[in-house]
């Protein structure tokens, strides 16, 4: 049965909102990146998650184990593993590198979508996907090859990828499991498998946050919560391709922030990969032809 015009926007409204919440979030971990271990910024967000999808889940009077546990703790395996990279990768690298990198995923969505729920791509999905693909390859160009450029570490860029990989397994795991969880169950399984995997990493390399930090932790719980769930809606709403495509504009909000708080530079071909990447976004609100 297709979506009518309403729940079409519905969704597309509250994956631009996701995108913004989520390019937030970024600043924070950017922020935070310098002095605090990635685990521990890690845990700080999913005990903030933890906390506010237990209110949302008494207020809204629903069982906070779901059905299928099976398939939700591998969601959460999956978003924890991906977290830690992107992360790190944040940390490690300039701002909007790391989120152009990370952009990369939908490319993997689309091809994992095609092959585990069989969605079909489309002429003005496909062509969103490969224009967001061009745009992200102008953007981090300049880096690669440019004499001019501090070559991005190798390290960090694989650990880039690596989250990217991960973050379009766990879309679409929870695009499977949105047809019969609650979107609270699907975010709420998140920090259940996140917090047992971080709390050890604290004995070891853990670092008391002293002042802004502590606002900064709170920005990174608030920010992600907020772009999980409307993330989480927008994918029970429309197909995961056509979510991811959309989504491809958080590379510019982030290129906004650094350029704004952190001084990072933009060259003509990040500004025309930018312009890619949001006409892919455009071209994926397109109405999908039957």
């Amino acid at each position: 049965m297709s979506k009518s015009t309403p729940d079409l926007l519905k969704g597309y409204l509250v994956l631009l909102a996701s995108a913004f919440a989520f390019s937030l979030m970024c600043v924070c971990v950017k922020h935070l990146g310098e002095r605090l271990p990635v685990a521990e910024i890690v845990l700080a967000r999913s005990l903030i998650s933890l906390l506010i999808t237990r209110l949302m889940i008494k207020k809204a009077g629903i069982s906070p184990w779901g059905g299928n546990k099976r398939l939700l703790f591998i969601r959460g395996l999956l978003g924890t593993t991906a977290l830690f990279c992107v992360f790190e990768a944040i940390a490690s690298l300039p701002l909007a590198s790391a989120t152009v990198i990370q952009y990369t995923y939908p490319t993997f969505t689309a091809i994992s979508a095609w092959l585990l729920l069989k969605e079909k791509i489309n002429h003005n999905i496909g062509l969103a996907i490969i224009m967001g693909w061009l745009g992200i390859s102008m953007v981090i160009q300049p880096d690669w090859i440019s004499s001019s450029s501090i070559q991005l570490p190798f390290n960090s860029v694989c650990i880039a990828l690596a989250g990217a990989f991960l973050t379009a397994l766990a879309y679409i795991s929870v695009r499977k499991l949105s047809k019969y969880e609650h979107p609270l169950i699907i975010v709420h399984y998140f920090p259940l498998v996140s917090i047992p995997i971080t709390i050890p990493f604290l004995f070891v390399q853990g670092v008391l946050p002293i002042g802004i930090e502590w606002i900064w932790l709170l920005g990174v719980g608030l920010f992600t919560q907020l772009g999980q769930l409307w993330i989480t809606e927008g994918l029970r709403i429309l197909p995961a391709a056509q979510a991811s495509s959309i989504n491809y504009i958080q590379v510019i909000f982030s290129a906004v922030w650094g350029i704004l708080l952190f001084n990072e530079q933009l060259d003509s071909l990040t500004i025309i990969g930018s312009f890619f990447i949001f006409g892919g976004s455009l071209l994926s609100l397109k109405k999908r032809r039957d």
